[in-house]
């Protein structure tokens, strides 16, 4: 059995331990596997209550979050005596024991330092493989314990790992394990001169609102616009709503939670989200250009800067810049959106959580 430690702290930690698994159910399909929040298991009162104030604090306080990573990135952790660290200690080892594990895959940073000292009080441990849900910037957690691979997303992630003391043997380029649906080609909609809007909202409700009217005279000009919700569904649904019924006529399409994230990116002209590890490597696995329109500081701003650097998005600071951008993208019959579409095939990877899986697999059964 292989286990996958994952935490909510965010959506890229669980997407990440979700697509790997299914990578191992392809290819293995008699190998068991289970995904555990070890959060919550170690800390099942407290653990809902942390997730909810990090949710609002770099929804409403990102800089305040932003504080936090940098201070804890700079400040070394003593993993022997630190009480967070000592909960996942204790919660491990009871699940060690319980599931005997053959494989570990964390796919969630906090969890490492309580690996080394089970390993140090004599306990032994399966194999460790570790993907990192992050680029570029790579916060020191990550490495504070075992692991007989690291998983990273792009050639500018391994290049810190190994300045960071990693061995180059121990690091896999495997790209970020986006879902397994994108290395199906999803067929393409009928065209439109206009373009195709997919718009990921998850900033404040003023913000979303700005947005949304930056965007209107795109769409009063045809452009199509899709807005999956997900979660945010009931806090942006008034927002939403008097905004398209303040635009009959136009082509807009609104949903909750959704699973069909992967056409979306495969068929629109471009994406606006926020710079989180998974969707903005699953807009590189689906070839589409991304406006990023917000970045959690500290641990998002790899991310952001990946894109970027290789002319695959941009990021903007404002929702009026959003909306600036988006009509450059599609002017012209989308020729900006065209060219940065050819920029992300070189940093395409849709096959990365079987890539990930064949590794462990690999590992596993030597």
């Amino acid at each position: 059995m292989i286990l996958l430690l994952t935490a909510g702290f965010g959506d890229g930690h669980n997407t990440a331990a979700r697509n790997v698994a299914a990578g191992l159910a392809r290819l293995a399909p008699d190998k068991a596997t289970r995904i555990v929040d070890l959060s919550d298991e170690a800390y099942p009162l407290l653990s809902p209550i942390v997730k909810s104030g990090y949710q609002a604090m770099i929804t409403r306080a990102p800089w305040l979050w932003g504080k936090f990573f940098q201070n804890t990135a700079k400040q070394k952790i003593d993993r022997r005596t630190d009480l967070v660290v000592g909960g996942f200690e204790r919660a491990l080892d009871e699940l060690l024991r319980r599931e005997k594990p053959t494989g570990i895959v964390c796919t969630y940073l906090m969890y490492q330092g309580a690996l080394q000292n089970l390993r140090e009080k004599g306990r032994t441990l399966p194999s460790v493989f570790t993907v990192i849900t992050d680029s570029i910037t790579i916060h020191p957690l990550w490495l504070l314990g075992p692991s007989d691979r690291y998983y990273v997303a792009d050639v500018d992630s391994k290049a810190g790992m190994t300045a960071r003391g990693v061995a180059e043997k121990d690091i896999l380029i495997s790209g970020f394990p986006v879902h397994l649906d994108f290395m199906n080609h999803a067929p393409s909609p009928p065209a439109r001169e206009a373009g195709r809007i997919l718009y990921i909202p998850s900033t404040g409700e003023r913000h979303v609102k700005q947005t949304l009217d930056a965007l209107r005279p795109l769409l009063e000009c045809g452009a199509h616009l899709t807005l999956p919700l997900g979660k945010h569904f009931c806090r942006l649904y008034h927002i939403v709503t008097r905004f398209v019924d303040s635009l009959p006529g136009a082509s807009i399409d609104v949903l909750g939670w959704t699973p069909e994230i992967p056409r979306f990116l495969q068929t629109h002209d471009l994406v606006i989200c926020k710079a989180g590890g998974a969707i903005l490597h699953e807009a590189l696995a689906a070839q589409c250009p991304a406006i990023i329109d917000y970045i959690v500081p500290g641990q998002e701003e790899g991310n952001a800067e990946l894109l970027v650097k290789h002319d695959c998005g941009v990021v903007t600071r404002t929702p009026a810049e959003t909306g600036t951008q988006a009509a450059r993208l599609l002017a012209n019959d989308r020729t900006e959106a065209r060219r940065m579409k050819e920029n992300t095939r070189a940093h395409s990877m849709p096959d990365a959580s079987l890539r990930i899986a064949q590794d462990v697999l690999t590992h596993v059964s030597t």
